[in-house]
């Protein structure tokens, strides 16, 4: 059942991605809403430099994708290294898929980042979808998988920090002005779905014998 509920929430974030993608490309009332958001953070992001700096920090160090990606290498060592080999695979392909997806929607849309004559930070290469909340939200997903069942008393911290970092990294990069918000939703929607598809399998454990023996 839970295979089932993850494939389907997999398959249901797939076709919202792809309506996003395809209203991005020119569907003038989301480029306008687009827009208006992006003009209203920017403008708070000048007039207070402290908490842009405090943005900065957990966009570029804290949640920064190389930084999940980091976290996802080292799970698969150790899963390796306990001989859970099949979960260290699924969690390396996942986040290299991630990665890829990401990259290719890049250079197929090639969407203008947003341009200021006073910026507060910057990013280069094209905007949709947002790497920082795909990455994030793939790294995030995979290690909320991993946990201990039945889960152990602090998993509900693990699932909140988990929330807050992929909610949080979102708003980063709309509130510096180096995204818009649709790109993060799309690497939101695309963040679960790939973990939906490397999740939604069973695992055959350590030990186990194929079915039917």
């Amino acid at each position: 059942m839970r295979n089932d509920h993850l494939r389907w929430a997999g398959i249901g974030c797939a076709v919202l991605g792809t309506v996003l993608t395809a209203l991005v490309v020119g569907w003038r009332p989301l480029l306008a809403y687009d827009e208006q958001i992006a003009r209203d953070l920017h403008a708070h992001a000048v007039a207070h430099r402290g908490v842009t700096h405090a943005m900065r920090v957990l966009t570029d160090w804290v949640w920064d994708p190389w930084t999940m990606r980091a976290l996802a290498a080292l799970a698969c060592v150790l899963l390796w290294r306990r001989g859970d080999r099949e979960r260290a695979l699924r969690v390396a392909v996942a986040t290299v898929v991630a990665t890829a997806v990401q990259q290719g929607l890049k250079a197929l849309v090639g969407r203008e980042r947003p341009v200021w004559s006073d910026p507060v930070d910057s990013a280069h290469y094209a905007a949709y979808p947002s790497g920082h909340a795909m990455t994030a939200t793939v790294v995030c997903g995979l290690l909320l998988w991993l946990l201990p069942r039945p889960a152990p008393a602090w998993a509900p911290v693990a699932w909140a920090v988990a929330a807050v970092s992929v909610l949080g990294v979102g708003f980063t990069r709309i509130y510096l002005g180096v995204h818009w918000l649709s790109d993060v939703v799309a690497g939101w929607l695309l963040g679960v779905t790939v973990v939906a598809l490397a999740t939604s399998g069973p695992v055959r454990r350590r030990g186990s014998c194929p079915a039917g023996r």
